[in-house]
C-alpha cells in the first residue's frame, strides 16, 4: 500500500508517514524493500534478455506498423527530476537547468521496454549514456542475440538488423540515426520520415510511463540510489501491466495516448498524413 501510494502519487515520505502513522525511516525501509523485491522477482519474467526469436518478431512488427524493416527497437533517454543530491556538484545538473537522472530505454512496438539502463547522470548526453550502457556492451560484442542480416522486403538487398535513435546517438553498424537536415534529398527526407515514425514508440513508452506513475512528474525526493531503484521498479511494472492487461481495446487506448505527446519536429506532417489515411 505504501509503495503504491508513493509511486502513483509521488507523495513524500513525511506525508506517507503522517497518513499511516509510521516513522519516516520505516516508510523508507518498506518502500526500498518492496521496490527491490519487485525488480528481483518480476524483471526476469517481464524484462528478460531478448532472444533471437523475440527480436525477429519485433522487427516484423516495426515493418508492419511503421514500414521500417530490420528494426528491433527504438532507443531514447528520459530525464527524471531529482531533488538536488547533497555533495553532487554538477553531476546531476542537466542542460534543461534542473537536477535529474537518466534512464535509457529500448522499446518495442507495444511500448514495452526491451532493456532499460538506469542511473546515468543528468549532465550526460544520450550518446555518452549509450556508450557506457550495458546495451552498448552487448551490441558491440555481438551478444545481444540479434540476427546479422536479412533481405529487405520485396528486394534482394541484404542489410543488418538495427536499433534506431535520434540525432544525439552515434551512427553505427547496428544503430541508425536521421540524416542531417542540411541538403536533404527526397530519398533522405523519406528515410527520416520513416525513422521518425518508428522512433516514436520509445517516446510514447516514456510518456505512458509518466502518465501512469505520477512520481515521475515531480522531483523525486530521495537519494539517487533510491531513485534508481524506484525507476527500475516502475519500468518493470510498466511492462507487467502491458504483458498481463493489454487486449485489443487497451492497445487502441495506448495508441491514442501517444498522440498527446510532442515527439519530434516531423510530428505535424505525420499527423496530417495519418488523418488523411483514416
Amino acid at each position: 500500500m505504501y509503495n503504491c501510494r508513493f509511486l502513483s502519487t509521488g507523495a513524500s515520505y513525511a506525508a506517507l508517514a503522517d497518513s499511516f502513522r509510521l516513522g519516516i525511516y520505516t516508510i523508507h525501509y518498506i518502500i526500498k524493500e518492496v521496490c527491490e523485491a519487485i525488480w528481483k522477482n518480476m524483471a526476469p519474467l517481464h524484462t528478460p534478455v531478448p532472444t533471437t526469436e523475440m527480436l525477429l518478431a519485433t522487427s516484423n512488427e516495426f515493418y508492419l506498423k511503421w514500414n521500417f524493416p530490420n528494426c528491433v527497437g527504438s532507443i531514447e533517454g528520459k530525464h527524471i527530476r531529482l531533488k538536488c543530491p547533497s555533495n553532487s556538484g554538477s553531476m546531476y545538473y542537466n542542460y534543461k537547468h534542473y537536477y535529474s537522472l537518466v534512464p535509457q530505454g529500448l522499446a518495442d512496438t507495444r511500448y514495452r521496454f526491451i532493456t532499460n539502463d538506469v542511473g546515468a547522470y543528468g549532465k550526460q548526453s544520450d550518446g555518452g549514456i549509450f556508450r557506457h550502457s550495458s546495451l552498448y556492451q552487448l551490441l558491440s560484442s555481438n551478444n545481444f542475440n540479434m540476427s546479422h542480416a536479412k533481405k529487405l522486403p520485396l528486394s534482394d538487398v541484404e542489410l543488418p538488423f538495427v536499433i534506431i535513435g535520434d540525432e544525439a546517438y552515434p551512427l553505427l553498424s547496428y544503430l541508425l540515426r536521421p540524416y542531417s537536415r542540411r541538403q536533404l534529398t527526397e530519398s533522405r527526407r523519406l528515410f527520416n520520415y520513416r525513422l521518425s515514425g518508428g522512433r516514436r514508440v520509445v517516446e510514447s513508452a516514456f510518456g505512458i510511463l509518466a502518465g501512469k506513475w505520477r512520481i515521475l512528474n515531480k522531483p523525486i525526493e530521495t537519494y539517487p540510489d533510491m531513485a534508481d531503484r524506484t525507476v527500475k521498479c516502475i519500468c518493470v511494472l510498466h511492462n507487467t501491466v502491458i504483458d498481463r492487461g493489454v487486449d485489443e481495446a487497451s492497445l487502441l487506448e495506448l495508441q491514442n495516448q501517444e498522440d498527446s505527446f510532442n515527439i519530434s519536429p516531423d510530428e505535424p506532417e505525420r499527423q496530417v498524413t495519418r488523418s488523411n489515411n483514416r
